[in-house]
């Protein structure tokens, strides 16, 4: 007679895989560090906008707080998620100070 450890030893190490492997994947995919500046961003500036690619949407140019003051960040392209759209990043007002919202498909 043969032994069915083997098979169920690797049965459950398959398993506890792969609960592992969905526990980490049903995190956010936009979670961020939560980015605070005491100051309002200064106003964006003109950029100038490329032809449109197929398959992209454009993502404008904004302002990021980068230790301790303000540092633009050109746009740039972004692959397309069907059955979604583009939202930018943008700054919001928070009381006396300014949080940073990431951008994201919605």
């Amino acid at each position: 007679m043969t032994s069915n450890k083997p098979v169920r030893l690797l049965t459950v190490m398959l398993t506890a895989a792969l609960t592992g492997a969905a526990t980490f994947s049903a995190a956010p995919a936009f979670a961020q560090a939560v980015i605070v500046a005491p100051t309002a961003p200064p106003p964006a500036r003109v950029e100038v906008v490329p032809a449109p690619r197929a398959g992209y949407a454009w993502d404008p140019g904004h302002w990021r707080w980068v230790q301790g003051r303000y540092v633009w960040v050109g746009g740039h392209w972004q692959a397309v998620r069907v059955g979604h759209r583009w939202v930018p990043g943008h700054w919001v007002a928070r009381g006396p100070n300014w949080r940073w919202v990431e951008g994201h498909w919605a």
